[in-house]
């Protein structure tokens, strides 16, 4: 099976919803056979390289408020996800592009496939969401990505140049082409969408419907004598 996730490292509802499809997972008895993809999804694509505001100044100033009202959208998506066992403090993280962000995730995708890009991902997320790291700064995905295993070396070249910039923009438009306006934005099996972090629950239904159709049972249409396990009846 295959699922391909669109999201932003920036963005609380896909490190809950990616708990929540774990969660799912982890009740699947197919899990060992589905293979997760993470594609690029920029929230802001204007946020800037060099960042200038916090994410609680930003909200504040797109939805009135000011900063106690940014930092009180926050306090309530926190409130969801400690439910999912996430301890979020990214009050003070910084609003600035997460483009080179994505490109290393599709570098990680190349060089060690869907597990090695998963970690990556995790600790993208935990980067942001639990440590308030800026998500453009060099320094930052550079130990990131070393962490996740990523060589050295390409990772520096990637940092360096705009590698991947155009599967970046190919995820992007792919996911217009799905009708996806936000994310997280999941796709099974090239055929289901399921927009938004859905309930553990909803991903495990829609899990086990895309594994049914793709394994249907056969239909036994007749019977007669044969030879089983206890041997031949005669």
């Amino acid at each position: 099976m295959h699922i391909e996730i669109w999201s932003d490292i920036v963005c609380p509802w896909c490190y809950i919803g990616k708990r929540r499809l774990e969660t799912a997972l982890a009740d699947f008895d197919h899990a060992e056979e589905v293979d997760v993809i993470w594609r690029s999804f920029q929230l802001d694509p204007s946020s800037p390289r060099e960042a200038s505001e916090s994410i609680a100044e930003h909200l504040g100033h797109k939805y009135g408020g000011g900063v106690a009202a940014g930092r009180q959208m926050i306090a309530k998506v926190s409130q969801v996800a400690a439910e999912e066992g996430l301890a979020f403090s990214y009050d003070d993280a910084q609003r600035a592009s997460t483009v080179d962000a994505h490109r290393l995730l599709h570098l990680a995708l190349a060089e060690g496939g869907p597990e090695r890009q998963g970690a990556l991902k995790e600790r993208l997320l935990e980067s942001y969401f639990v440590r308030a790291e800026n998500p453009a700064d060099a320094g930052v995905l550079r130990a990131v990505a070393v962490a996740a295993g990523l060589p050295e070396q390409r990772v520096d070249d990637v940092l360096a140049s705009d590698e991947y910039a155009d599967a970046v923009d190919a995820d992007q438009q792919q996911a217009v082409a799905y009708g996806a306006s936000g994310v997280p934005f999941y796709v099974v099996d090239h055929k289901y969408g399921v927009s938004g972090a859905q309930p553990a629950e909803v991903f495990g239904q829609v899990l086990e419907r895309a594994w049914n159709e793709s394994h249907p049972a056969v239909q036994v249409l007749a019977t007669s004598d044969a030879c089983g396990p206890e041997g031949c009846a005669v």
